[in-house]
């Protein structure tokens, strides 16, 4: 995978595409050596195969989880991306969760623990649909919690994900990099397409107008929460196939590095029968 995705820890980040911290391999409409869907097609279905065989030595070995945490703004694709790049793997072993506004119950708990108890175990994976960074996304555009409280939550949440993986869960972190155009054409085909009606609500176009409030608070998340243990990644989005093979080929390399194996087995197995 290519390493500019990857923010390092202490990295600029800047989502406009201009000035300090811009990387132009990061930006929304970026394709790699890609210029069209259908050259992407090969090299996916063979990831997705590899993903299958990783996906059964994680179950079977069991001493890791894996942990996909996806981001991003309204329409950036999020479903699209759990549909497409997890397409294939056995559903037993792949848990997901959406965070949406919470319970009074989560709300009267730290901002941590409704994630946390949604960790998968070990052996299987799990996919956060938003996630415990709305702590520091929303809460933050929206005046929830005062500034001091927001503040503190970037290290709490360092602090939760080192934890996370000093006891064999591995965090892979997506931030689905759409354009306010390609937003606005998103939302645009939600409207005039009757079939689209029911993913759109009034409360997604008013959320478009903190468009610039959204990404000061995604380049503060993604510059303090980019860490050695769990980096973000930045995914061009714009195209849906190429943010799916690169997400695709970024779980697979991350499964592949962990050099798992099966594990031996319980009784002598050369000396079974079946009748």
């Amino acid at each position: 995978m290519e390493r500019p995705f990857i923010v390092k820890p202490g990295d600029n980040v800047s989502l406009n595409g201009v000035g300090e911290g811009c990387n132009l391999k990061r930006t929304p409409e970026y394709t790699g050596a890609y210029q069209k869907k259908g050259e992407t097609k090969k090299p996916l279905k063979k990831l997705h195969k590899q993903m299958l065989k990783l996906q059964e030595l994680l179950y079977a070995e069991s001493q890791h989880a894996l942990l996909i945490i996806l981001q991003g703004m309204d329409t950036c694709g999020k479903d699209g991306t759990i549909r497409k790049v997890m397409a294939g793997i056995n559903v037993q072993g792949c848990d997901v969760v959406n965070f949406k506004v919470p319970s009074a119950d989560e709300i009267s708990r730290d901002f941590l623990w409704r994630a946390h108890k949604a960790v998968p175990q070990k052996g299987k994976i799990g996919i956060f649909n938003r996630s415990h960074y709305e702590d520091v996304l929303v809460v933050r555009v929206h005046d929830l919690v005062p500034k001091s409280i927001w503040k503190q939550r970037y290290q709490q949440i360092n602090d939760f994900e080192k934890m996370l993986v000093e006891n064999g869960t591995v965090v892979l972190k997506f931030f689905l990099h759409i354009s306010k155009d390609e937003q606005k054409e998103r939302l645009e085909s939600r409207i005039n397409d009757p079939s689209k009606h029911w993913k759109i609500t009034e409360a997604d176009i008013r959320e478009r107008a903190y468009w610039d409030d959204y990404m000061q608070a995604y380049e503060a998340a993604l510059q303090k929460c980019s860490t050695d243990w769990a980096p973000w990644h930045i995914i061009p989005a714009n195209k849906k196939w190429y943010r799916n093979l690169v997400i695709t080929e970024r779980i697979v390399e991350t499964l592949e590095g962990l050099d798992m194996k099966f594990p031996k087995p319980t009784s002598d197995v050369s000396i079974l029968s079946v009748d």
